[in-house]
């Protein structure tokens, strides 16, 4: 078609212009991949690690039932079991138990789990790939424990976790239920938590408060809400970063403004050129839509690439920190590619578009002056 060939022909007239003038453009291009490199990277790792606490909790009960005492969760008696068992759409009601034990020499606090089917004795138990990163006390498949009255326990570790579950189970300790209890001073007869499970998801807030209305002092929380919470603390996470990074983009802004709207003499010269040759004004914006499209695509691409292999494959050492939590102990992700159309269309339109329209306005004010004047 001719109008491919037409293209065809400002496309090579373009490169050879951006050859021409090769320091200029490298300059900018290596400022610019930079700047898409950071913004996809916080992108595409907020979006992996979202995509991995959700297929982690998506296993997870449809509600849990936790107890509320002066605004404090409390430990929930067994007795509440049955009750919420006859509640209709209710499949079946299973109590937890957890809790947490701070580790003075990590400066950690890990969880402790009774595994409701926990297939090895007592004093044994499995421990998650992050306890054995950190704890100083290990010593032969030993772990130390001391127990609410200031006993110590010495506990085996007969298995450790595969690090694909760090997100969720990087700290987590299980063990048999009557080592919970003796370890943590929980008494018989009370749980954590009650895990619920429901027929129909759909029945959720339903049977949510008909739990409360059978013991007002129970707080229900819906898996939905669990991954709503998990998705905005990613989101803001990663919000947080972009904002540390607003300086940057900004001052990447004010230096492509630089460079587009300082034409060189020899630039100004070329347009006039052109001009006076016969092409028209459409001609030269065409001419440097291409030059701008060449450039802030090659850095859209080589940044995203670039964000790609720093992500999944280095596991985006610059700001894993930032992401995944402020605390002592980090959990070594293993992240899979998650791409959101909608947030590559974005950080698309956010990092080239404006570029597109900074390189037209000069080169449009150079074409419509009179090439005489420009020449000279």
């Amino acid at each position: 078609m001719k109008w491919i060939q037409r293209q065809k022909y400002f496309l090579d007239f373009t490169l050879s212009s951006l050859l021409r003038r090769k320091g200029k453009h490298l300059s900018l291009l290596v400022v610019y991949t930079l700047i898409v490199f950071l913004l996809g990277s916080v992108m595409l790792f907020a979006g992996a690690v979202r995509k991995t606490a959700v297929d982690v909790l998506t296993d997870g009960p449809e509600m849990t039932v936790q107890r509320i005492i002066a605004g404090r969760h409390d430990f929930i008696p067994l007795q509440y079991i049955e009750p919420i068992q006859k509640i209709r759409g209710v499949r079946t009601v299973r109590p937890r138990l957890w809790g947490y034990h701070f580790h003075p020499a990590s400066g950690a606090n890990y969880t402790l789990m009774a595994a409701p089917d926990f297939e090895y004795g007592p004093d044994q138990v499995i421990v998650g790939a992050g306890v054995v990163r950190s704890w100083s006390g290990i010593a032969e498949d030993r772990l130390y424990l001391v127990g609410f009255d200031g006993r110590a326990h010495l506990l085996k570790i007969v298995e450790t976790l595969d690090s694909g579950v760090d997100l969720a189970a990087a700290d987590l300790i299980l063990m048999s239920a009557s080592t919970f209890r003796d370890i943590t001073g929980v008494p018989e007869g009370y749980a954590a938590d009650l895990a619920v499970e429901i027929r129909n998801p759909r029945e959720c807030a339903t049977i949510a408060e008909k739990v409360v209305r059978l013991f007002p002092e129970t707080r229900p929380i819906l898996k939905s809400e669990i991954l709503r919470t998990y998705a905005a603390v990613f989101d803001w996470r990663s919000g947080y970063v972009v904002v540390l990074l607003a300086g940057s983009v900004l001052a990447f802004f004010i230096f492509a403004w630089d460079r587009a709207v300082g034409l060189s003499a020899e630039e100004r010269g070329e347009i006039g050129v052109l001009r006076a040759v016969g092409w028209d004004v459409s001609d030269i914006l065409i001419l440097k839509w291409w030059e701008g499209g060449v450039v802030s695509l090659t850095a859209f691409f080589l940044g995203m690439i670039g964000a790609y292999f720093h992500v999944f494959l280095a596991s985006a050492p610059l700001f894993a920190h930032a992401l995944k939590g402020w605390a002592v102990l980090y959990p070594e992700l293993h992240l899979y590619p998650d791409p959101n159309p909608y947030e590559i269309g974005a950080l698309f339109f956010l990092t080239v578009v404006p570029f597109g329209f900074v390189t037209l306005i000069p080169a449009w004010k150079a074409a419509v002056t009179d090439p005489v004047s420009v020449m000279r």
